[in-house]
């Protein structure tokens, strides 16, 4: 048994996971899981570099990431860092501030290795499940990208491509500093597109249609599960392998474009952080099922945030 620390830091957050190892059984215990949005991505599509403040509001993370490492005694600590921070040109501050407070350098990893950990973490624990056919295909929607990962018990293709909640969000529904409240037809229409270009661009290296299973990771998904099964507040243990169909996905979607800012934070088991993203994601995830033919999804807490665990434990 190891006791391993990983931090995944997207787009739009910053995620925290101490577990105990057992490579023997493959079971990982949590020990603490946390997660922080930090908006790390904010304006980075359009300036190419991380603002300041968003800078600040990562670092406050870490300082308190670092007690929680601490007080648990982890052994092996690794910071992997995505999409935002691949994109930046002024990065380097963000490493920097990130080794000061946690004694290590954050990996800013390439789109394909961010897959590989997302796959890992996904369906390491899905093997065996009589009811899910391969091969798999594993979707994680991120803030500024999305990666698909087709396989059996490893990884057989795998692509990322930036298209994301905070990036199309802020590519196509914010006008004047603000975020369109509902989005017009005509926004929602050029988001598809961009979208649809994109899924175009994945199926040149994954073959999309040869999954038998749609597996989907990360904020965007786990809330439209929330929404569907209208959980009083959100609940890991309820969402972890629901299943949402695309019917269901769609009827979300539908209404997640056309509700205010109001309606969308009324939602009980709504983050804060995700009301102006939500529907963009969900929007996402609607493309990837009609592209695919899934009829549904099922939905993983676990991501690439216990793939970079697995990675050291």
């Amino acid at each position: 048994m190891t006791r391993v620390a990983a931090v995944d830091c997207g787009t739009n957050s910053i995620r925290l996971l101490v577990a105990d190892a057992d490579p023997a059984t493959g079971e990982l215990t949590d020990l603490d899981r946390r997660m922080t949005i930090v908006r790390l991505g904010q304006g980075v599509d359009r300036t190419g570099r991380l603002a300041s403040e968003a800078l600040e509001r990562t670092f406050a993370a870490c300082r308190e990431y670092a007690e929680v490492v601490k007080a648990h005694g982890a052994e092996r600590l690794r910071f992997v860092a995505t999409s935002a921070s691949r994109d930046a040109e002024n990065r380097d501050d963000f490493v920097r501030g990130v080794l000061d407070i946690l004694g290590v350098e954050p990996e800013v990893i390439s789109g394909d290795q961010e897959a590989e950990f997302s796959f890992t973490g996904a369906t390491k624990e899905l093997t065996g499940r009589a009811d899910l056919d391969k091969p798999y295909l594993v979707v994680d929607i991120g803030g500024g990208s999305t990666e698909f990962v087709v396989g059996e018990d490893h990884v057989r293709a795998a692509r990322s491509v930036d298209v994301g909640c905070v990036r199309m969000t802020e590519r196509h529904l914010v006008r004047d500093g603000a975020v369109t409240d509902p989005p017009t037809a005509e926004q929602v229409a050029a988001m598809r597109a961009d979208i649809e270009a994109a899924l175009d661009l994945a199926g040149r290296t994954v073959p999309l249609g040869e999954a038998r299973t749609l597996v989907g990771l990360a904020g965007s998904v786990t809330t439209v599960s929330a929404i569907a099964q209208e959980l009083p507040e959100y609940d890991s243990a309820a969402i972890h392998h629901s299943r949402v169909s695309r019917d269901r996905v769609r009827e979300i979607t539908d209404w997640l474009l056309a509700s205010t800012h109001a309606e969308r934070a009324a939602v009980a088991s709504m983050h804060p952080g995700r009301v102006d993203v939500i529907a963009a994601g969900s929007l996402v995830l609607l493309a990837i099922m009609e592209r695919t033919g899934a009829e549904e999804v099922v939905v993983s807490e676990h991501d690439i945030l216990d793939g970079i665990a697995w990675s050291i434990a």
